[in-house]
């Protein structure tokens, strides 16, 4: 058994512990109200900008439009949005796990790093980084999702890249982060992609051309789903450390208490035996 000075010295370490973790779920939580509220605010425009881009090319017939077609390179870009810290539980490595883990061939790939944690993760496992950015995650904007997407589909549109993914944190609450791998180029369409309430057979005409529409629509739809992510990620970051640290808390609470279970035992079989000997003492004595 541990002496009564090792554990008095553990216990003060886990309290100090403690402090931190409980300070850091209630900066969590100041952040994830913020963060949580403009995602909410922000979710429903990008969800119909979403499904009415696809709907509108599910309805516009066969076009040839780069951005409708694969390139000829093998290359894909694959946006990676993580965070610059860690404590946040599985956030990071969940992320990391859905690149890991997927089809896609890592000889192929350029990471496009939003977040140190991701860049280090995919580094140390010989992905090449092609950019890094770990500023934009500090505070997203859509100007800085609009630069991120000019860069990338400049890239597409020159033939170094033949496809583009978006690997980032869907926030569904607060106590639940969905990691998610999308393919954003070229666009797929899917049959369910057209609304019920619309003739499917109606085709889409476009004004003045539809090579100037695309060219002025599908930047805006890749950069709004940029921004979406990077605003979605920062509430789930956020809620994913807010549950770490509340779990660490009530851990160190359990071991507080055990701790001093075992130190009121130590002590307590301390003075018995200090007792004892001078029971015995006083008994040879007479």
């Amino acid at each position: 058994m541990a002496s009564m000075k090792d554990i008095k010295r553990r216990k003060s370490s886990i309290q100090s512990t403690q402090q931190i973790t409980k300070a850091m779920k209630l900066v969590s939580t100041v952040k994830l109200q913020k963060a949580k509220g403009r995602a909410e605010q922000t979710n429903p425009y990008f969800n119909y900008m979403y499904q009415t881009v696809s709907s509108m090319l599910a309805k516009s017939g066969n076009i040839n439009h780069p951005y409708l077609k694969s390139g000829e390179s093998t290359k894909k870009a694959v946006v990676v949005i993580t965070s610059n810290r860690g404590l946040a539980g599985g956030y990071n490595s969940n992320i990391v796990k859905l690149i890991t883990g997927s089809d896609l061939n890592k000889e192929d790939l350029l990471i496009y790093a939003i977040g140190n944690k991701g860049r280090e993760a995919l580094e140390r496992r010989g992905y090449h980084i092609e950019l890094e950015d770990s500023a934009m995650i500090e505070s997203p904007s859509y100007e800085d999702a609009a630069a991120l997407c000019k860069k990338i589909l400049q890239s597409f549109s020159d033939g170094e890249i033949g496809e583009i993914y978006l690997a980032y944190t869907h926030f569904k609450n607060t106590v639940s982060h969905e990691p998610k791998l999308i393919k954003l180029l070229p666009v797929e369409i899917e049959a369910g992609d057209v609304a019920e309430d619309t003739d499917s057979n109606i085709l889409m005409n476009y004004e003045p051309t539809t090579e100037e529409a695309l060219d002025m629509i599908i930047p805006k739809y890749v950069t709004s789903l940029f921004y979406g992510a990077l605003v979605e990620a920062v509430a789930s970051e956020n809620g994913a450390r807010m549950q770490a640290m509340d779990s660490a808390t009530s851990n160190a609470e359990e071991m507080i208490s055990d701790l001093t279970l075992k130190y009121n035992r130590a002590r307590q079989g301390a003075i018995t035996q200090e007792l004892t000997e001078i029971i015995a003492g006083a008994s040879a004595i007479s």
